[in-house]
């Protein structure tokens, strides 16, 4: 999501791989290095390009700004959980993509420890959070994340509708936040995932990563697939969710509002079918 989040805000960076041997039990990735500074996690990244005046969020008016941090926090609690049980406690899925993976980009012996500790670190996260009385273990919390994922899944297609982006036609922090929680999910080859099999079913979802792929992350891109709207059930209450909490951040955020903004550069944001060009780091 933070390199999405760079393409939609038109900061040009550069993509290093890195080699940290005997910290890959305790490095972080992403990782930002700029002026002597090094920034992690998602959040952080995005706050420090900001600063730096690369705001892809600078067109939404705040009330959409509001919404934005009601969805991503939405994202957090409802989906990150469900997603890392498909990837790594998922027996199945760790055994078959997740492990292999991972050990095969780490030396001998370190390509025995880290999978295990990653996984061992998405159980601990899952149960901390979810696993409230009387759910006490990871099979009677797993009906409960897929069944909050799948709703939030739901939302979100109802959200975004027949739409390229979630708010007008440009790309902002919602979109780099959504794209980088289901592009892994969209093109993995799971063998067991009830999470993907639901995502599938969204099309409006899926045309939404695969034209973010096409017009930001391809030198050959596509035209954009039909997109139909899905809406569910289950949709009434997550929303009444969503808009309380945009409500409250919307009150706390005339102030950062006021504040100095400065429009930044950005690609054409709707590329045509036939000459669709996207953002490169350099």
């Amino acid at each position: 999501m933070s390199l999405a989040y760079a393409k939609f805000s038109g900061a040009k960076l550069t993509v290093a791989p890195i080699d940290w041997t005997w910290r890959t039990l305790t490095g972080t990735v992403p990782e930002l290095v700029c002026q002597g500074s090094t920034v992690t996690e998602p959040a952080q990244i995005l706050n420090y390009l900001r600063k730096l005046r690369f705001n892809a969020d600078y067109e939404l008016s705040a009330r959409q700004g509001a919404d934005t941090m009601a969805y991503i926090a939405l994202l957090e609690e409802k989906l990150r959980p469900a997603l890392l049980h498909t990837f790594w406690v998922d027996t199945e899925n760790y055994s078959s993509l997740t492990r292999p993976w991972f050990a095969s980009r780490s030396p001998f012996p370190l390509n025995f420890l880290v999978p295990g500790h990653h996984a061992n670190t998405a159980l601990s996260r899952i149960l901390l959070t979810k696993s409230d009385s009387p759910l006490h273990t990871i099979t009677e919390v797993e009906g409960k994340i897929y069944s909050e994922a799948k709703e939030c899944l739901n939302l979100l297609s109802h959200r975004l509708g027949t739409a390229y982006y979630f708010f007008g036609n440009t790309p902002c922090s919602l979109d780099a936040f959504v794209f980088g929680f289901l592009a892994p999910l969209h093109k993995a080859s799971l063998p067991s995932s009830p999470l993907q099999n639901h995502l599938r079913q969204l099309e409006n979802l899926q045309r939404f990563c695969d034209h973010i792929l096409n017009a930001h992350f391809s030198s050959h891109p596509g035209s954009p697939q039909p997109v139909q709207e899905t809406v569910d059930a289950n949709l009434q209450k997550l929303t009444q969710l969503v808009n309380k909490e945009s409500n409250l951040i919307e009150k706390m955020d005339d102030n950062l509002r006021s504040s100095p903004q400065h429009k930044p550069f950005r690609a054409d944001p709707r590329p045509s079918p036939s000459n669709s060009t996207g953002s490169t780091p350099a």
